[in-house]
This record gives structure tokens, sequence and C-alpha cells, in this order.
């Protein structure tokens, strides 16, 4: 049995400028530990699967930057998006690469910036959802057991029925659900049978082929057009020239809010998108305070902040609850509840013509 990993990894990481940055967004910053987000992706796949089998898809500014960051990547590995598309697209190209290099293998899908602190724990998590995905085609994902009412993530409902696999519970997944409001995060949580959607998931190559066929007939449409372009000269140039055409859509949307046979696994591995500033808080060690502090600072009677200096002293003095970050040529200012928000001021950034600051 072959395994095979996409890495989707052509993401901008809006929510963590200014920090991260057109040029060298989230993926490839060192947030938690001592390597970059990516690097830690790769070498946590790599205690199951071989680096050939690895397939990092991305658009062509960070080709290089990852060409360097994990130089040991054969670069035919490295798949360009020629647009920004969603993650149906993305993942469609991909599953059409993988399948003609490796017919018949299981593959994985993840992002390529999120936290797991036990990696063996993960691991075998994945070898069990292999199993399972192997077994009649079945679709499967990983489901976050939530440990708190989150309302920026999508959760998944399972149907409460449990089909074992090595000790591990196998759920029958009942519904995706949209990312809720407090009063239903509550609910989910109290619930018992709601999962943080990870964006992790694991099928068979040709099973997610079949589905986008029956499910996303458009899309397999322009596929079966790049494929028949594979091998021949002018390859590259029908791939980007079909790519522009693909849907703007989900994978979720597309396919696994409308499929069947869909299996969800309940995780505990130390799991976090790190999606905003706030989830600093989640995976960095805290002063007696409550506050992420970094870098160059002096807080006096400073409360639940997040502080990040890159060199110049902050100095701080009866505050709470606010994000400041500075960089070389930005300094972020805000309060904890607008983490979600930072967007808007790339919004404004760009209305205002002043591209150099994103």
């Amino acid at each position: 049995m072959t395994i095979t990993c996409v890495i989707m990894a052509g993401g901008k990481g809006e929510r963590f400028w200014p920090k991260s940055r057109t040029n060298l967004p989230k993926q490839f910053l060192n947030i938690s530990g001592n390597k970059s987000m990516i690097q830690q992706s790769i070498e946590r796949l790599e205690l199951l699967i071989d680096i050939n089998k690895i397939f990092i898809v991305t658009n062509e500014l960070y080709a290089e930057l990852l060409k360097a960051q994990i130089p040991h990547l054969p670069h035919e590995n490295i798949i360009i998006e020629p647009i920004g598309r969603n993650t149906a697209p993305c993942i469609g190209l991909a599953s059409l690469i993988i399948e003609d290099r490796y017919p018949d293998s299981t593959m994985i899908v993840m992002p390529s910036d999120h936290i797991i602190q036990n990696d063996n724990g993960f691991i075998e998590i994945l070898k069990t959802a292999v199993e399972v995905a192997n077994d009649n085609g079945n679709l499967v994902t990983l489901g976050i057991e939530p440990t708190y009412p989150e309302t920026g993530y999508g959760y998944i409902e399972s149907t409460g029925l449990n089909n074992p696999v090595n000790n591990v519970s196998v759920f029958k997944v009942n519904k995706f659900v949209e990312k809720p409001n407090l009063e239903t995060a509550q609910d989910y949580l109290e619930a018992g049978n709601f999962y943080w959607n990870s964006g992790i998931f694991i099928w068979k190559t040709k099973v997610i082929r079949k589905y986008i066929q029956e499910l996303m007939p458009e899309m397999h449409d322009i596929l079966e057009t790049m494929k028949f372009a594979f091998g021949k000269e002018n390859q590259n140039d029908i791939i980007a020239m079909e790519f522009v055409k693909m849907p703007d859509q989900s994978i979720d949307y597309g396919i696994m809010e409308k499929a069947e046979d869909i299996f969800v696994i309940p995780c505990l591995f130390g799991w976090d998108d790190v999606g905003s500033w706030t989830a600093l808080e989640r995976i960095d060690d805290l002063d007696e305070n409550g506050n992420v502090i970094k870098g160059n600072i002096l807080n006096i009677d400073t409360k639940r902040c997040i502080i990040e200096s890159n060199g110049k002293l902050i100095a701080t003095l009866g505050i709470e609850d606010l994000i400041i970050v500075d960089t070389e040529d930005v300094t972020l200012i805000c309060t904890k509840e607008k983490a979600q928000e930072v967007k808007l001021l790339l919004k404004e950034l760009r209305m205002q013509k002043l591209e150099q600051y994103l």
C-alpha cells in the first residue's frame, strides 16, 4: 500500500499580519518551536511517509522559499497553482498528478500551517485513518475534540455510532456545519458529538477523483483536459490555462457536505490551526499575568496581552487584553476581540495603495 500526502501551502496567513507578509507568509515563519510551520509539518509526516511521496501545492511566489526551507523535497513534488483558488481545485490538481505517479495510493491532505504537539499520536491516528479509507472507498476526516466553545472553526457532527478500528473511535459523519455563534458553539460542546473541522482528510486518490466526477463535474472535465496534456511539451501551459477556469470552491462545500460514506476520527493531539494572534495564548507559555511576551518587553500592570518585539523595546503600563506586534516597518495594536478582523487593515492598505506593507 502506497501512502502519499498533499500539503496545502498557498495561503498568505493574513490574520497573522504584520509578521506574516505576502513575501513570507505564516507557514514559512517560526511561530512555535525552532523551525517554520511547514518544516515541522514535513518532519512530522516523514515519520510515516517517504519525502518522495509528499507533495506541496503552493503558488509561484513561494516555490523558491520551499526549496530553501525543505531542500530534500524533490522539486517535481512542488505543485504550482497558476492562480489562487480554494481547496477543491488545489486538491483536484494534486490528486490528478499523484494518480498519474502513484495510481493506487491513499492520499492524506492537510494544511501547512497547523500546530500539532503530539507527533507520534498524530501518526498513529493517520495509520488508522488510512485503514478506514482503504475500506470500501470511505472518505475520512480528523475531528478535533473541542475543549471550549470556539466560534472560529467549522464543526463536524457525528451520528454517535462508533465503529472502532485499532481501538480508535471511528464515527459516521452526520453533517458538516459552518462556524457557529457562541451560544451554538456552547451547545455543540455540551452535545458531545461535534468536533472541530481540522481540514485534514484521508482517502484513496481514485475515490476522491470519483467523487469529483460525480459532485463537481465541471471541475472534473477541466482536470481531464489537464490530464490529456500530461507528457506533452505544452503541459504546463495547458494546466495554467485550464486552472483559471476552476470553480472557486472549498472541498468541504464541493464534496464533503454532499458525499456519503464519510467517517470522522475524534482526536486529541495538541492541535491548533493558529488562525490568529490569540492562538499564541494556547500554544505558548503565559507569564504570571496571563501575557504572551516575546522579545524586548518591559511591562508593568499589564494583563492578558500578546506582545512581540522585533528588537526595539516595547514598554507597557496598565493595559489589558491587547495585541502589540512590532516588525521592522509596521506596529500592530489591536484588542484581542478584534484579532480575527486584522484582514480589515490589509483591505484598507490595498485601498490606500500601500502595498509595500502587505
